[in-house]
C-alpha cells in the first residue's frame, strides 16, 4: 500500500512546486558563488529551502526534513557571518541539495525518502562544528585548480584524471548524486582542514580511502526528480487561469453562433432562400470561422510554457562541469519566459545537456589557453530563447576555441564516416555539419560518456523528432554558436499541400523556400542529373515520386525549392493546392518511413504528412534530365 494513501494530489501538488523551488535555488546558489556577499540572495536561498522543509514536514518525510534543516543550519552561519562562503563549502551544499533532489524521486514513487548519504551528513557536521572546515578561498576570484575535490578521488579510483561525467549528469537528474559526488568532497574537506582537526568524524580520511570505502545503501535510481512518476513522462500542466477564461468565452460564442446557424438552418428547410437569408448565413459562417481560429489559437496557448523551467536546470550542471575541469565558467540565460509547447520540453531536456557539456568540455579553452590568448579567465556561455515568426530559436553560444573544419573532415575521413574525395568537396559550413554523424568523435580515449560518438547524434536525432534542425557557425579561436530551430507547437504544422497524380501530400512549410515552375528547356544535364538554375544557384531536382518510391507516371510541372539543413534542392510535383494548417494524427500500428502522420482536408481526404529529414536519407533512385525532355 502507498506511504501517501489518500495524499496524492497533495503530493503531487508538493512534488511540482517544491522542485520548482530547488532548481531556483540551485541557480541561486550557483550565482551566490559569484557574489557571496549578497545577503538578500542568501535570505531568498535561505526561504526556498525552508519552504521546502515546510512541505517535507506536512508529509512527514522525516529524512528530508533532517537534510533540509542541517543545510538550513550552514546557511544560518553563512548569513550571520560566522562562515566564509567558498568553493569547497559551496561543494557540500550543493551535494546535499542533490540528495533532496534524489528524495523527491523516491517521493514521485509514494514512497517515504530513504536517509541520506552519511557522507554528506558527516561533511555538513564538520563544517558546522569547525572540525573539518575548508581551507578559505583566496580572496580575489581565481580559476578553480586542474583537481577538483570530486577529480581527486577519480584519479585515486584509477580514472586518468578523467570526469565523472556520469555522476554530473546523475546529478543533474537526481540519480545517486551524493553517492557519486559526496566521498570526493567529504575527503577534499578533511584533506584541506588543519592538523588540529584530527577529531573530526572519521568517516573518510583521505581520497584514496574515499574511493575504496563502501558505498552506503544504494537509493533506487530513477529517472529524474521533477517528473511525477519513474516510467512516464509528465502529462500534467499548469495553466493561467486567465488562459482558461479566454477559452470559456470563446466556447460560450461559439455557441451563440451555433444557435444562430440553426436558426438559419430551420429558416432555409422551410423554403426560406432570399438574399437575406443568404447573407446571414455568410455572415454567420465567417463569424464561426474567426471564433474557431480564435479558440483554436486560445486552446494552443494552454499549452504554452516558459522555457525557463527547462533552462533553470542547467546552470548548476554547467558549474560543476567546470569545476571538476579546472575551468572558470558562467552560463548565462537569456529569454526565459519565451514559451514554447508543453510537449517539446522533455524531449529538448536531453539535446540542451549534450550541447552545454560539449560547450563547456570541447567548446570552452583551457584557463592557460585563454591567458595566452589574452581573454579573460572566465567563459561565457550563453543559453538564449527567442520566438521568430511561427518558429522557437535556441542558441547555445560559447567564447571558447571554436571549431576547426579541417579538423573535423580530418576526423570523418580518418573514422570512414566519410571518403576523402567527399571530404575535399565539403565547406566550412557543411563540414561542421559531420559532428553530427553517430560515430563520430574527436576524442582519442573513451570515458564513460564522452568519446564514443553518441552525444551530438543524440542531439540531431532528438531535434529531428521535434520537426526542428539544429545549425552551427564558428570561428576559430573566437567561439562557436549552435542554433536550433523549433516549430512553436507540434499540434498544429503549416504545410504546403501538393499532388502526385491523384494523391495529396502535405510538406512542412518550414522547409519551404519558394515554388517555381519547370519547363523542359530549363532543366539542364548534369553528370546525367537533372538540375535548374535558380538565380545563378545550380540546384539539383528530385520528384517526389522517386522520393518515396513510385513510379514515374507524368512529368512534373511544379517544382518546389525544399532547404534542409545544409542542403537545397527542388522537390518536382505534379501540381499543388495550397497553404494549410493542420493537425497531424500518427499512424497506429504502422510507421513508414518518411512519414510523419496524417492529416484530413476539408472535403475529407486523407493527406499523408512527409517527413523530408527522413526521405532524404533513404536511398532513391536520382531522376534523370531526359524526364523532363
Amino acid at each position: 500500500m502507498s506511504d501517501f494513501a489518500g495524499m496524492e494530489d497533495m503530493l503531487q501538488d508538493f512534488l511540482t512546486e517544491a522542485s520548482d523551488l530547488l532548481s531556483n535555488v540551485d541557480n541561486k546558489l550557483v550565482d551566490l558563488e559569484k557574489t557571496p556577499d549578497d545577503k538578500n540572495l542568501l535570505n531568498e536561498i535561505f526561504r526556498g529551502f525552508h519552504t521546502i522543509k515546510g512541505g517535507a514536514g506536512f508529509l512527514n518525510a522525516t529524512e528530508m526534513v533532517k537534510i533540509c534543516h542541517r543545510t538550513e543550519n550552514l546557511f544560518d552561519k553563512l548569513r550571520n557571518g560566522q562562515m566564509e562562503l567558498d568553493a569547497s563549502i559551496m561543494d557540500v551544499i550543493m551535494a546535499a541539495t542533490g540528495i533532496v533532489r534524489e528524495m523527491f524521486a523516491e517521493l514521485s514513487q509514494a514512497r517515504q525518502p530513504s536517509p541520506a548519504d552519511p557522507a554528506v551528513l558527516s561533511a555538513i557536521e564538520g563544517l558546522l562544528s569547525g572540525q573539518a572546515a575548508p581551507a578559505p578561498a583566496a580572496a580575489s576570484a581565481q580559476v578553480m585548480p586542474p583537481t577538483s575535490p570530486a577529480a581527486a578521488v577519480l584519479t585515486a579510483a584509477g580514472v586518468s584524471g578523467e570526469p565523472d561525467w556520469n555522476a554530473l549528469y546523475k546529478g543533474l537528474l537526481g540519480e545517486n548524486a551524493a553517492q557519486s559526488v559526496a566521498a570526493g568532497l567529504v575527503a577534499s574537506a578533511a584533506i584541506a582542514a588543519p592538523a588540529a582537526a584530527s577529531s573530526a568524524p572519521p568517516a573518510i580520511t583521505s581520497p584514496a580511502a574515499a574511493a575504496l570505502a563502501p558505498a552506503p545503501a544504494a537509493r533506487p535510481a530513477t529517472k529524474t526528480a521533477a517528473a511525477p512518476a519513474a516510467a512516464a513522462k509528465d502529462t500534467t500542466i499548469r495553466v493561467d487561469t486567465a488562459r482558461l477564461d479566454q477559452v470559456l468565452n470563446l466556447s460560450g460564442e461559439i455557441g451563440l453562433v451555433k444557435n444562430r446557424l440553426t436558426s438559419i438552418r430551420t429558416s432555409m428547410m422551410q423554403g426560406k432562400l432570399d438574399s437575406d437569408t443568404i447573407k446571414q448565413l455568410d455572415e454567420t459562417v465567417s463569424q464561426l470561422d474567426l471564433l474557431v481560429g480564435d479558440l483554436q489559437s486560445a486552446a494552443m496557448k494552454t499549452r504554452m510554457q516558459p522555457i525557463g523551467r527547462l533552462f533553470q536546470k542547467y546552470p548548476r550542471l554547467a558549474r560543476d562541469l567546470a569545476r571538476q575541469l579546472g575551468k572558470d565558467v558562467e552560463l548565462v540565460l537569456i529569454g526565459e519566459e519565451t514559451e514554447i509547447d508543453k510537449t517539446m520540453i522533455e524531449d529538448l531536456n536531453d539535446p540542451l545537456v549534450h550541447l552545454i557539456r560539449n560547450a563547456v568540455d570541447h567548446g570552452v579553452d583551457s584557463p592557460e589557453e585563454r591567458k595566452a590568448a589574452g581573454k579573460p579567465l572566465k567563459s561565457l556561455i550563453n543559453l538564449s530563447a527567442e520566438q521568430i515568426g511561427d518558429s522557437i530559436v535556441i542558441e547555445i553560444v560559447d567564447d571558447g576555441r571554436g571549431i576547426r573544419a579541417d579538423v573535423i573532415r580530418q576526423k570523418s575521413v580518418e573514422k570512414g564516416l566519410i571518403d576523402a574525395e567527399t571530404a575535399n568537396t565539403l565547406d566550412d559550413r557543411q563540414s561542421w555539419q559531420l559532428i553530427f554523424l553517430p560515430g563520430f568523435s574527436t576524442k582519442e580515449q573513451i570515458s564513460d560518456v564522452s568519446g564514443r560518438g553518441v552525444g551530438m547524434d543524440v542531439v540531431k536525432t532528438n531535434i529531428m523528432k521535434l520537426n526542428g534542425r539544429i545549425d552551427i557557425s564558428s570561428v576559430v579561436g573566437k567561439g562557436s554558436v549552435f542554433r536550433i530551430t523549433l516549430p512553436l507547437t507540434l499540434a498544429i504544422l503549416p504545410v504546403l499541400m501538393v499532388r502526385l497524380g491523384e494523391q495529396p501530400f502535405a510538406v512542412p512549410l518550414s522547409m519551404v523556400r519558394e515554388i517555381i515552375p519547370i519547363r523542359a528547356g530549363d532543366v539542364q544535364q548534369v553528370s546525367g542529373k537533372a538540375t535548374m538554375v535558380v538565380r545563378e544557384e545550380v540546384l539539383p531536382i528530385r520528384t517526389l515520386a522517386s522520393l518515396i518510391g513510385w513510379q514515374e507516371m507524368s512529368v512534373p510541372s511544379f517544382g518546389i525549392l525544399i532547404t534542409s539543413g545544409e542542403t537545397t534542392f527542388i522537390m518536382a510535383v505534379d501540381s499543388f493546392i495550397g497553404q494549410s494548417d493542420v493537425v497531424i494524427k500518427s499512424l497506429q500500428d504502422i510507421k513508414p518511413k518518411g512519414i510523419a502522420g496524417a492529416t484530413l482536408t476539408g472535403d475529407g481526404s486523407i493527406v499523408l504528412v512527409l517527413d523530408m529529414e527522413v526521405l532524404l536519407t533513404m536511398p532513391t533512385q536520382e531522376t534523370r534530365a531526359t524526364l523532363f525532355a
